[in-house]
């Protein structure tokens, strides 16, 4: 996320910002006894950082980025709805009701870094969303074992029934045929959206470009790892491979630079 290649200032709040959303992650996740209760803690410790009287160190890193770019709490807060709501809701419907559930859980971040970049345009953003949805959804297949062994499934009710993939097959050690068809649907959904990343990368300066196309071709190289194991995401770990993300970053940006030069 903090590509070596930016400012050292900008690193540093963008390292302060994925702290506290993966602290929120932790809590909601990790944490034994009350989560909720812990939310809550989480979200009093976010005001008192903005206040600048916060106590947990990954909130004191965080209150220098918030007094110095007068950053919203709207988007913090969002991060740990995301996590109140996986205390309560385990599976989803529809597409539909899991691309809100990715407003509260991935958009706020992407919100976040672009108010970082000093690049926050309402057509910016729109496009953010969307590769920010792109991404959650692709982290989503990637560990669709993982998140049933926790009693949470993402993927949606209506397209495991329209595929007859039950839950118990989600756990299986291998990914049966039904199962194999819905994730190759699901990929091709993910890389929709992390499209928009290329024209999201063209309007920025050159230093963010290299990190959204980072941020691009991450998701992209995990997905192309997805459909290289045959879309058997159970019995392949399908983590993006150094040289895969780095040709899809450069696709991005190759890509960013010819349409630039064609205007």
């Amino acid at each position: 996320m903090a590509s070596i290649l930016l400012p050292r200032r900008v690193r540093s709040h963008l390292l302060a910002i994925y702290g506290f959303a993966r602290l929120a992650d932790d809590i909601g996740d990790e944490v034994d006894g009350d989560r909720l209760a812990q939310l809550d803690w989480l979200e009093s410790e976010l005001e008192r950082a903005a206040a600048g009287s916060a106590t947990h160190p990954i909130l004191v890193q965080l209150m220098p980025t918030l007094a110095q770019l007068d950053l919203p709490l709207d988007p913090f807060r969002a991060l740990i709805e995301a996590n109140r709501v996986d205390q309560r809701v385990t599976r989803y419907e529809t597409m539909d009701d899991l691309v809100d559930y990715c407003q509260l859980s991935a958009v706020p971040v992407g919100r976040l870094v672009l108010l970082v970049f000093g690049a926050s345009t309402p057509e910016r953003v729109a496009q953010s969303d969307q590769v920010c949805i792109g991404l959650q959804l692709t982290e989503h297949l990637q560990d669709i074992a993982e998140d049933a062994g926790r009693g949470r499934i993402y993927l949606p009710a209506r397209d495991r029934d329209a595929f007859g993939v039950t839950e118990d097959e989600l756990v299986a050690p291998h990914a049966s045929p039904e199962l194999q068809r819905l994730v190759a649907v699901h990929v091709n959904r993910a890389r929709q959206r992390l499209a928009w990343g290329r024209p999201l990368a063209r309007a920025l300066p050159w230093s963010p470009r290299i990190a959204v196309a980072g941020f691009v071709g991450g998701g992209e190289a995990a997905l192309d790892a997805i459909q290289h194991a045959g879309y058997d995401v159970l019995g392949t770990r399908c983590r993006p491979r150094p040289l895969g993300v780095g040709a899809r970053l450069a696709g991005t940006l190759f890509a960013s630079s010819s349409d630039q030069a064609a205007a």
